[in-house]
């Protein structure tokens, strides 16, 4: 794990290959970028300049709201240069495989604008399973 102290940290639960459920995070959010691997991947691992196609649970901070999840239809599939800023330095060395979870502060998430449903300077929480890396 990098960044906080993992006691005030959501929980992921759920086995590989199903939907993960995250825990109503607690207390303040931490300042800066946390990861944590909840399944170690055993696969091609994840660099700057890859393209990842992913399942993911996205989880806001501030009032523990589950807002998207690509596990209703098809994994997402894109560069890893073009999503936010917390996906870029938080899933290079996780690897195929791999559940990786992610919170990310406003800074490198959507910070004073928000995005849809993301209120402006709030912190995001990701569970991210790696379904290929190319």
């Amino acid at each position: 794990m990098t960044g906080s102290d993992s006691s005030k940290l959501p929980t992921v639960s759920a086995a590989a290959g199903q939907t993960p459920t995250i825990s109503a995070p607690e207390g303040t959010p931490p300042a800066e970028l946390t990861t944590e691997d909840v399944i170690v991947g055993t696969g091609a691992e994840v660099l700057p300049t890859s393209t990842l196609t992913v399942h993911y649970v996205l989880m806001t901070w501030s009032d523990g709201k589950l807002i998207e999840s690509s596990w209703s239809g098809e994994p997402a599939t894109f560069p890893l240069a073009q999503v936010v800023e917390g996906w870029q330095k938080g899933l290079p060395g996780a690897k195929e495989g791999g559940r990786r979870l992610l919170v990310i502060p406003p800074d490198m998430g959507y910070g004073p604008s928000g995005a849809g449903p993301i209120k402006p300077y709030e912190t995001l929480i990701f569970a991210v399973d790696i379904i290929k890396v190319a």
